[in-house]
């Protein structure tokens, strides 16, 4: 949406879906003032729309932009959409059917999945100008965050010495994501320095594709202990289903009888870890792939790329005194 001044008039214009409407007005709109205009020149078109569509139209408009995880994902989420809204007008979808709906899916789902569900509805129905309050939601779940042990790492490593997979969880417990390990290639590493800019990930339909990393933050390059790249280039990067990765874990988990837990846990651990070292939130920031928060943005500045350097050069081989009996 523009608001540009024409004269001693202001003209708003906006595209949705292919369509274009303008209104011109005799003073300058604020933006909520705008956005309600503009919802009105597309309320005919928009008010006669039902759900199914809007939510099409909405993915459409996203698919190029978000991952195809993502999408997967939205996926998932309109395939637990009763029909009854799914074939609703959307002026007919008011905050009272909304909260029942929500009400509905409260019972077989939790918090976290009802709010998402909550966002994505909200989100389909203000992309097509069809506005609905938040209806309210169940209270958040608080969590324990379970961080593995550092003994268990341990443990986890040496069960893991001489298998296939024994760099891929080196690699997990240096904060790297299971779709950036499985996204990795002879070309990505070069010396003792991997580059991370790809990751693998399902689509929509459930096809296993290479994609950009997950945020900005997340294309980097790390340097690794030369015990893992001799391992690496020695039985070569990961090839299969992702899935096999997690389900070896599993097993070595049960053999050693510890708490399991998923791959993405040793991300937590790592992070644990290197904070128990000593390392700044900034460098374990920049290891990890995370992205940055306006504070730490700000004392980027004062980083030296040398200095940091170092420091993954030290990180590094703390992760390798992990990998000795």
């Amino acid at each position: 949406m523009t608001i540009e001044k024409r004269g001693d008039n202001y003209r708003i214009s906006e595209t949705r879906n292919g369509i274009r409407r303008r209104v011109t007005l005799d003073h300058e709109p604020g933006k909520r003032e705008a956005k309600d205009i503009m919802n009105k020149a597309f309320g005919s078109y928009h008010n006669s729309m039902v759900f199914s569509h809007a939510v099409e139209v909405y993915i459409k408009s996203k698919e190029n932009i978000l991952s195809p995880a993502t999408i997967r994902g939205y996926r998932g989420l309109i395939n637990n959409i009763s029909e009854t809204i799914m074939n609703m007008q959307l002026d007919k979808i008011t905050l009272p059917v909304l909260q029942t709906f929500i009400n509905e899916y409260s019972a077989s789902h939790s918090p976290k999945s009802v709010r998402n569900m909550n966002g994505f509805i909200v989100a389909v129905l203000n992309y097509n100008g069809a506005e609905v309050k938040t209806p309210r939601l169940p209270q958040k779940e608080k969590k324990d965050i379970y961080i593995p042990t550092e003994e268990d790492v341990k443990r986890i490593l040496q069960e893991f010495k001489g298998h296939r997979y024994e760099g891929f969880i080196i690699l997990a417990t240096m904060g790297l994501r299971r779709s950036e390990i499985c996204a990795l290639g002879t070309d990505d590493l070069k010396g003792n320095v991997l580059t991370i800019n790809k990751a693998l990930v399902q689509n929509d339909k459930k096809e296993w594709v290479i994609k950009t990393t997950k945020t900005e933050a997340s294309t980097r390059s790390i340097i690794i202990p030369d015990e893992l790249v001799k391992i690496l280039n020695e039985r070569g990067f990961y090839e299969g289903n992702p899935e096999n990765l997690y389900f070896n874990l599993q097993r070595a988990q049960k053999r050693l009888g510890i708490p399991q837990f998923p791959l993405h846990k040793l991300r937590h651990f790592f992070v644990s870890y290197m904070h128990n070292l000593g390392y700044t939130d900034k460098q374990i920031q920049e290891m990890g792939g995370w992205a940055s928060t306006e504070n730490s943005v700000m004392k980027s500045v004062y980083q030296h790329a040398m200095e940091m350097n170092k420091v993954k050069t030290e990180m590094a081989n703390s992760i390798g005194s992990l990998m000795s009996p």
